[in-house]
């Protein structure tokens, strides 16, 4: 067959899809039984939005329930400050979408369906690869049946950053680093709170504040490696910080029960230096982990997708050996995009994130970025279309 795909989100999907419109025969495997897990990334970015639209998507996407938001906002301990102004991006979409991850996966996965070269897999976990003669020839998984194997043309390790099919093959990224980790529960919100998504900036502390219509979806940023700590002062310690740092949520920190209400996200930020191996290529987490500042995960993995799909669709239809030069052109492709990226994390982390954990009183002070139009310019491009957007290229093959 064509193609097996390991891991059923943004990127896994996406790719799924784009293969299985041009008449791929594609296989995707997802190691639970639906897309319903919390507090997972559910940024929807401009490039994003392109992309649904050119996969005949936009139209039912924007039918999901979801928040827009056109701008990026700080607010400190001396107000509000504008970082960007998405407003005057280029293209048809000028904002971010907000909407659960798993609206996203199954309206990408239920097209997907409609062509009969698709199957999906649910609760199908690959944890091993077939290598004949030194070439990736499928994966294995299991299931609540027991042990599988499934043969492939070309196997994609679109399974997370905790990839087992790239521990598989030998692949180890290098670690970048983070000084933070991410709490993240829920609160319910109220007529007269505000209307934006904003981060919370104090000495000391951190929370992003992201509306989700009735309720608060609510990171509280942490040092890397401090939940313990968290945890043995007690929830107490959490509800004060949240009433400190949002005094309009004081009177509701107390439906924060303990702290099986909130999930813990250990953050890492690494890329592998070779994403590929004979028959194999990782796209996604598993290529990269991406920090959660400016929320651009998704974005990445699925621009991945895309760039994959481009690239590889021909040879997988017709059925010739997928040469490794094609899957070293999908990372060339998407390498650069990485790095910049990822590069511009570490400075946010470094300039921003640090030292905010660390106390410093410099990060209370936010200017409007917005104003200065240049700036504005180049700031909104990045977060909104990213660096190097993928379009599809690939026509639809029902044939």
């Amino acid at each position: 067959m064509g193609c097996v795909i390991a891991g059923g989100g943004p990127a896994g999907a996406v790719l799924a899809l784009i293969l299985a419109r041009s008449g791929v025969e594609v296989t995707l495997l997802e190691k639970h039984a639906d897309f319903l897990r919390d507090f997972r990334g559910d940024t929807i970015h401009p490039s994003t939005l392109q992309v649904l639209d050119e996969l005949g998507l936009g139209e039912e996407f924007h039918k999901l329930p979801h928040h827009k938001t056109h701008q990026f906002d700080v607010l400190t301990d001396r107000g509000f400050g504008r970082v960007a102004n998405l407003r005057g991006l280029p293209g048809r979409y000028d904002y971010i979408a907000f909407v659960p991850q798993w609206d996203f996966l199954n309206l990408v996965t239920s097209r997907a369906a409609t062509y009969p070269n698709f199957r999906m897999l649910m609760r199908a976990e690959a944890h091993g690869l077939i290598v004949e003669d030194g070439v990736v020839r499928g994966l294995r998984y299991r299931d609540p049946s027991g042990e599988h194997e499934l043969r492939a043309d070309l196997t994609v390790a679109a399974d997370g950053r905790g990839s087992a099919l790239r521990r598989a093959a030998g692949l180890v990224p290098e670690e970048l680093g983070a000084p933070m980790d991410v709490v993240w529960f829920r609160l319910p919100r109220v007529p007269g709170d505000p209307a934006d998504t904003f981060l919370r900036v104090a000495a000391g502390n951190l929370m992003v504040s992201i509306n989700r219509g009735d309720y608060w979806q609510l990171a509280y940023v942490i040092p890397k490696g401090g939940f313990e700590r968290l945890h043995d002062r007690g929830i107490g310690e959490l509800r004060e910080r949240i009433g400190e740092l949002l005094p309009y949520l004081a009177g509701r920190t107390g439906l924060l029960r303990g702290f099986d209400d909130v999930s813990v996200l250990t953050v890492v930020l690494n890329r592998l230096r070779r994403w590929h191996r004979p028959g194999l290529l990782c796209i996604g987490d598993a290529a990269h982990a991406m920090s959660p500042v400016f929320g651009v995960g998704i974005n990445l993995a699925v621009q991945d997708a895309v760039a994959a799909g481009n690239i590889l669709a021909g040879s997988l239809r017709s059925g010739a050996p997928i040469p490794d030069s094609a899957l070293r052109l999908v990372q060339r492709r998407r390498m650069w995009p990485t790095r910049a990226t990822q590069f511009a994390q570490r400075v946010a982390q470094n300039q921003l994130i640090r030292p905010a954990l660390a106390g410093s009183p410099k990060v209370t002070q936010v200017p409007d970025l917005s104003r200065i139009p240049v700036l504005n310019r180049l700031i909104r491009r990045f977060i909104g279309l990213g660096i190097r957007p993928e379009h599809v290229q690939v026509g639809e093959n029902r044939g």
